[in-house]
């Protein structure tokens, strides 16, 4: 059972106004890579659970969010810092990308 739960946008919107780390995945039911990176991101958020907070959002549910950040390909992985986006990959990555990522944050 996925850890990284789905998320909508004013929940979302909580989540990156609390002053913490917030690691979120951009997807789609349909998209292959997406389920790929599922299992990643919920070992990343168990490992990093006492510094970042982890979510996932569905562009298909969510397209004024995907707008909003201009998410054109998935997966799309943001992290915001204090309620600012300080990093956005696009497309499939390893776990150790994804722990740099967050790392290079912290």
């Amino acid at each position: 059972m996925p850890i990284v739960t789905d998320v909508n946008k004013e929940k979302f919107q909580e989540m990156i106004s609390n002053g913490k780390i917030v690691m979120v995945d951009f997807y789609a039911d349909w998209c292959g890579p997406c389920k790929m990176i599922e299992k990643q991101m919920d070992e990343l958020s168990v490992e990093y659970e006492d510094r970042i907070e982890s979510c996932k959002i569905n562009v298909d549910l969510n397209s004024d969010l995907a707008a909003q950040f201009d998410i054109r390909a998935i997966p799309a992985i943001l992290i915001f810092k204090n309620g600012k986006m300080v990093a956005k990959h696009i497309g499939l990555r390893t776990k150790k990308d994804l722990k740099n990522d967050i790392e290079d944050v912290l």
